[in-house]
């Protein structure tokens, strides 16, 4: 078999010749118009929509929240499947679209879809949110948090204020992303038993 191919190299070797160089100019075309990157992408076209969902149990959240999202973004032009999953609290829908879409579209109609998706929620339920593009190896590390001591809004302000700088100080991380827990915000509340008082007293 060897032997055969080589006396039809020497015998043709004009057209053998002529075929290589065809050959090398295809390979160089070809490579001139590769997209390169030193970490390519070998992820699937994707958007992870987050949802937070305090004080729901799994269930809950799979019923009143990942159902509805799952609804809104079903049937966008381009969708492969859908996958999902419900944990106390938090309700992850992950959209999977063709290879030949692009990522920026796909976000974009995703993002429609979850605008009119959002009143359908029950009340208290966070926005749904498509998480920030990254690479499909960006996920490093989930830690999570509990106390026996200390409360879910003490454990979600020493995230929020102290663990986060710290992670996010570290060269070559990009995001974290907190859900849980309950925000600590700064209320000023009116007592309408106290206002009638000032109202009605002597020189107002």
């Amino acid at each position: 078999m060897l032997a055969s191919i080589v006396s039809f190299s020497i015998r043709f070797r004009g057209v053998v010749a002529a075929l290589a160089t065809a050959l090398l100019i295809y390979g160089v075309y070809d490579l001139m118009r590769a997209g390169l990157d030193i970490f390519p992408e070998f992820a699937p076209k994707l958007v992870i929509v987050q949802t937070e969902a305090p004080g729901l149990y799994a269930e809950q959240v799979e019923q009143l929240v990942t159902r509805p999202i799952e609804n809104a973004v079903g049937g966008i032009i381009g969708l492969q499947y859908l996958r999902s999953e419900s944990i106390q609290g938090l309700s992850i829908v992950t959209v999977v679209f063709d290879d030949d879409t692009d990522i920026y579209r796909n976000r974009q109609l995703v993002t429609e879809r979850l605008a009119d998706a959002a009143g359908e929620l029950p009340p208290g339920t966070g926005p749904p949110l498509a998480v920030p593009l990254s690479s499909s190896s960006a996920t490093i590390l989930t830690v999570g948090l509990t106390s026996p001591t200390h409360s879910l809004m003490e454990l979600r302000t020493l995230v929020d204020w102290t663990i986060v700088p710290r992670i996010l100080s570290v060269p070559g991380v990009a995001d974290v992303n907190v859900f849980g827990g309950d925000v600590e915000q700064l209320q000023i509340q009116l007592l309408p038993e106290q206002l009638r008082r000032f109202l009605t007293a002597p020189g107002c």
